[in-house]
C-alpha cells in the first residue's frame, strides 16, 4: 500500500491542528511502502502506517520516546 501525496497533505494538516504543532512534516520511506516518517521541525520521531480492510481506510501513528529523551520532573 503507498501513500498517495493527497494522503500525505491531509495527514500533516490533521496532525498539525489535532495536536496543536507547526513544523509537522511526512516523508515517504525509501524502502517501505505501507508507512512514512513524521518529522517534526526535521528530526524523525515516529511512523504512520496504513491499513485498508473491508474498503475503510485507517492510519496508525507509532511515536517511539526513548527514556533518554524524557525531561527531568
Amino acid at each position: 500500500m503507498h501513500f498517495t501525496a493527497d494522503e500525505l497533505r491531509k495527514l500533516e494538516k490533521y496532525l498539525s491542528q489535532k495536536l496543536k504543532l507547526s513544523g509537522v512534516t511526512l516523508k515517504k520511506r525509501e524502502r517501505a511502502q505501507d508507512s512514512i516518517e513524521v518529522l517534526m521541525e526535521g528530526e524523525f520521531i515516529g511512523t504512520i502506517y496504513k491499513d485498508t480492510e473491508d474498503g475503510e481506510t485507517s492510519y496508525d501513528l507509532n511515536i517511539a520516546i526513548l527514556e533518554i529523551d524524557l525531561p527531568p520532573l
